[in-house]
């Protein structure tokens, strides 16, 4: 059964694919129990499916579909999202997500999922698949390959991956253009060690990333920003 969601052409060397597997293999009963626990969530909290699939760039600039955990409402305005983006490109900002200032389109206690990264456990099946890799950069979405330059395409000389060294050596405090040096330099010097060395070193990443968005979200209530909202007199517009 194993063998129908494998894509046995994946180009990844021999040692990255084994770790692959073997890693994936073993976190699949996390991945069931954590579908269980947002099947009854998502039921609770907003009716609707509990994967959401959506199309990203891979390795060489090859589509495929992502899977994540569904952490916002269905139908939800993904524009805003491309704006944020965006800025973030144009200024070199730090790559703070939406979530911290609040997002209205999260489901009840998504940001938790999402700062923690739970809600791309399900992207294990990408990996089994051969779509991704357990470390990688992290595979963007169409509209945002558009917007890198020609050389920070390099970083699309691998696998995209779960976790990556963006992700560990500071992902939300960082720049977009730390990330492009980061991720390309995990591209021209990656082995089976920095895998493992990234492996071990995502957990208190993590924390680390729930603790900053915790903390963001506490400022932005003590002081209030304007939210994001769509305008309900023309779809797909953000109202000021």
């Amino acid at each position: 059964m194993l063998a129908t969601i494998i894509n046995y052409s994946t180009p990844a060397p021999g040692w990255k694919r084994t770790t692959d597997m073997v890693c994936s293999v073993l976190a699949l009963p996390i991945l069931a129990l954590l579908t269980l626990f947002m099947s009854i969530l998502t039921r609770m909290c907003s009716p609707g499916p509990v994967f959401f699939r959506q199309e990203r760039v891979g390795i060489r600039g090859r589509r495929f579909m992502c899977y994540k955990f569904r952490t916002m409402v269905v139908g939800a305005n993904h524009d805003v999202h491309r704006k944020h983006f965006a800025h973030l490109v144009d200024s070199n900002a730090p790559m703070v997500k939406i979530d911290a200032r609040g997002d209205s389109r999260l489901i009840p206690g998504a940001w938790l999922l999402r700062a923690t990264g739970l809600d791309e456990l399900p992207q294990i099946v990408n990996v089994l698949r051969g779509d991704m890799s357990l470390v990688g950069p992290r595979p963007c979405i169409p509209y945002e390959y558009e917007m890198f330059l020609p050389w920070q395409r390099e970083r699309f000389d691998t696998l995209p991956g779960l976790t990556g060294l963006w992700q560990v050596s500071g992902k939300n405090r960082t720049t977009f253009e730390e990330m492009m040096h980061l991720d390309i330099k995990y591209v021209r010097t990656k082995t089976w060690w920095t895998d493992i060395r990234i492996i071990f070193l995502t957990v208190p990443a993590v924390m680390i990333q729930f603790y900053d968005t915790r903390r963001q979200r506490r400022q932005s209530r003590r002081s209030p920003q304007p939210n994001v909202v769509l305008d309900p007199a023309s779809p797909g517009r953000v109202a000021q």
